[in-house]
Parts: structure tokens; C-alpha cells; sequence
């Protein structure tokens, strides 16, 4: 824990424990702030829950908002289809709507990051009259990224991750897994707490949970290519410099596919890790969009 969530901690509650029904899925998160206050949600990536957003939630609660983070499908005990068609981008954009009707909430804040923010993308791009602002951390628009994958070579060599994700008999988790699942704490490349990182391979080498979160990568087409549109909704986009699977060349193209006010920030140093690593300099950022 940093100084900077040491004092959020400090002045402001804890996030608490969250049960959300979903149609036939039960999903767990954390929940922070007034009951009363404007919806944030907030939407993980992989491999992380809903905990990569504590000190978000905590400042979020600070503010007077009410921030809650679900850990999304696949990653809940109790939302965990076995069908690689069930983690369909359409249906985890109807979870997240879902997710905000069982908060009663018909308009909401959405922050979301890596394939969190691609879910993000496109609930935003059609359903964008449920939303008050949108802010992803990471990733670009799905199309700007289709076109960096078709035109880059660098995004292409930083993309191939997701072809050995999407190989078929489990090569990934077996390979993820051995060695006492080196690979997958590879992953974090020494920008997470050590804490941070062993709770998510605690939780990711439990029995399924490693399937399901690569079932989101599975379940897109050959093309890599995620639906998703114009983008109408006032909209903040943070990317980190050091981030080593997406480029700066689908960062930049993101632009053309905002309509609405939009800010785009290259955090200078910043590893993929933003929500985590990078709070310090992300919450200023986000509540300052959120008050618009």
C-alpha cells in the first residue's frame, strides 16, 4: 500500500462487501460511498477483481459518490458459465448494464480498465443515454486497436499474447500455471505490491477461474476485432507510456472515434498497472472528469 491509499484509508471508509443478481449469475464487489450519491462503476481487467480498484473506490467515496466494483464474469464464484460463448462481449456489456439496474441506478458513471475498458468501449457506443461520462484506463477503442493490429507492427508483436491466449486445449493455463504459476505472476512485472499480486494468483489459480478469464479473449472473432462505435459520451482516456501490451499508435488513433468531449493523457513512466500502480495520479484525473 502506498502513502497516497494510506491516507485515503485513513480519512475515509473501507469499501465493503457486495452481492449483485444478474439474471441466473450472482456476482460478487466492493462498494464504497453514500447510497445516495451518483453511481460509479468500475470495471476490471485481466488478470485482476474488483480490489485493483480500492484506492479509486476509497477517493470515489471521499467525494460523495457511490463506486462499486464487481468482479466481472467468470471472475465470481457464483457467475461462472462453462460455455466459451457465454463470455461474449454482448453479454458482459448486459452484465454491466445489469450491474447498474440492480444499484437502481438508470445513469450512471462508467471507469473501467484493459478488458474492462473494452467492455466500456462498447456499452458506450450503444447505450450511450445510460451514461454520464466514460473513463478507460489502458485501452483504446476496439477499433482504433483493430486498426494499430492491421497497420503496426509494434502492436501486432505486443498483440500475440492474445493468440497463444486463445489456443485451444488449455495450452495457455497449462503454460500460465507451472512452475508454481510463474508465468502468471510474470505478468505483473514487478509493478504490483507483491501482496496485490499473490492475492490475484491465489484467486486465479483456483479451479476454473484461469479458464474463465481467457474465455473472454476466446469468445472474440479470428479478427481480434471487438464490436464497438462512435463514441458519444464526454470521455477520458489514460494511457501509460511503459505499457508493454498496447501502443501508443491505437492510443492516438483513439481520438477519431470520440465525438463528445474527450481527453486523452499519456501518463509519463506508467506501466499497464494504472488503476493499482498508478492511483496516485489517475484519481486526480477521474474525479476531475466526473465533476465535468
Amino acid at each position: 500500500m502506498t502513502y497516497y491509499q494510506q491516507e485515503l484509508t485513513m480519512s475515509s471508509p473501507l469499501p465493503t462487501a457486495v452481492r449483485l443478481t444478474v439474471g441466473r449469475h450472482t456476482f460478487d464487489g466492493l462498494a464504497a460511498g453514500p447510497a445516495d450519491g451518483e453511481l460509479v462503476l468500475l470495471l476490471h481487467g485481466f488478470p485482476e477483481f474488483a480490489d485493483c480498484w480500492s484506492a479509486e473506490l476509497t477517493a470515489l467515496a471521499a467525494a460523495g459518490y457511490r463506486a462499486v466494483a464487481v468482479d466481472q464474469r467468470g471472475y465470481s464464484p457464483d457467475a461462472r458459465p462453462a460455455d466459451i460463448a457465454d463470455y461474449s462481449v454482448e453479454l458482459l456489456v448486459a452484465d454491466a448494464l445489469g450491474f447498474a439496474d440492480a444499484l437502481d441506478a438508470p445513469r450512471f458513471h462508467l471507469v473501467a480498465h484493459d478488458w474492462g475498458g473494452l467492455v466500456a468501449w462498447a456499452l458506450a457506443s450503444t447505450h450511450p443515454e445510460r451514461l454520464h461520462s466514460l473513463t478507460v484506463l489502458s485501452t483504446p477503442h476496439p477499433e482504433a486497436l483493430y486498426e494499430a493490429l492491421n497497420n503496426d507492427s509494434d502492436q501486432r508483436e505486443r498483440s500475440q499474447y492474445i493468440r497463444e491466449f486463445r489456443l485451444p486445449e488449455h495450452v495457455a493455463e497449462q503454460a500460465m500455471l507451472a512452475d508454481d504459476a510463474a508465468r502468471l505472476r510474470a505478468i505483473y512485472r514487478g509493478a504490483l505490491p507483491t501482496d496485490q499480486a499473490e492475492s490475484n494468483v491465489r484467486r486465479l489459480t483456483e479451479p476454473g477461474v484461469l479458464t474463465a478469464g481467457l474465455n473472454w479473449y476466446r469468445a472474440i472473432n479470428e479478427e481480434l476485432r471487438v464490436p464497438a462505435g462512435e463514441i458519444t459520451v464526454r470521455t477520458l482516456f489514460v494511457w501509460g507510456t511503459e505499457d508493454r501490451a498496447l501502443g501508443r499508435d491505437a492510443a492516438d488513433l483513439t481520438a477519431k472515434h470520440v465525438s463528445a468531449p474527450y481527453r486523452f493523457v499519456a501518463l509519463e513512466g506508467a506501466t499497464h498497472w494504472l488503476p493499482e500502480a498508478d492511483a496516485e495520479r489517475i484519481v486526480p484525473l477521474l474525479l476531475e472528469h466526473l465533476a465535468g
